[in-house]
């Protein structure tokens, strides 16, 4: 599988802590609820999402942790919101870690007591495949293994470390399919059941030659 131009996407982490006063659920004016905060936040990079469906360039932000460890009359002093930010666009991404930390500055003003830290890792770039490099690939693997063996990818919003390559040397990243339906390869990354048919060993290396 092959694109040109842009294919993948960058990818930050985030860490945000939402700090507080815990204590006991029953005796409210002892305690600043931090989970109500990190509520109101999540609440709020909600509405941000929304707004990023109006950009041209596909953008995902999404959070997919978050720990507050008290219990049902224990209100914590802390609670953890973990995150990733995935950008085709460089522009918008920095431009997303400004309004990250701008959205999260306002949620704390309206919480007294509460303190909320935001900590972006700068990950990979998203990847750009140039164009000339790609079709000159392109056109080698249809020679190789026919145009029917040979596809036109979509955008991707997950991310790879070829990117940092792409952004310094002309480039391309393409795909090899590793699975087999006929043996029952059908699993995909990051599941316990992931396999591949060894055969597209074969496959790839004739492609790198």
């Amino acid at each position: 599988g092959f694109r040109s131009g842009q294919y993948m996407a960058s990818a930050d982490e985030i860490y945000i802590s939402v700090k507080g006063k815990g204590g006991h659920a029953a005796i409210p004016k002892e305690y600043r609820n931090p989970l109500m905060a990190a509520a109101a936040l999540l609440v709020e990079f909600g509405k941000l999402t929304e707004e990023l469906k109006q950009f041209n360039s596909p953008t995902v932000l999404a959070f997919g942790k978050i720990i507050g460890n008290g219990a049902t009359n224990v209100i914590p002093g802390e609670v953890k919101i973990d995150g990733t930010l995935r950008c085709m666009s460089e522009e918008v991404r920095k431009n997303l870690w400004k309004k990250i930390s701008d959205i999260s500055s306002v949620v704390q003003q309206m919480h007294d007591g509460i303190t909320i830290e935001i900590k972006i890792d700068e990950g990979y770039p998203s990847l750009f495949n140039h164009p000339v490099v790609t079709t000159k690939a392109k056109h080698a693997a249809q020679k190789y293994l026919g145009e029917q063996q040979v596809e036109e990818l979509d955008l991707r919003m997950a991310a790879e470390d070829f990117a940092f390559y792409s952004q310094k040397i002309p480039a391309t990243f393409y795909r090899i399919g590793t699975g087999n339906k006929s043996k029952g390869i059908t699993s995909p990354v990051h599941t316990p059941t992931f396999d591949i048919d060894e055969d597209a060993l074969q496959i790839s290396t004739g492609l790198m030659a």
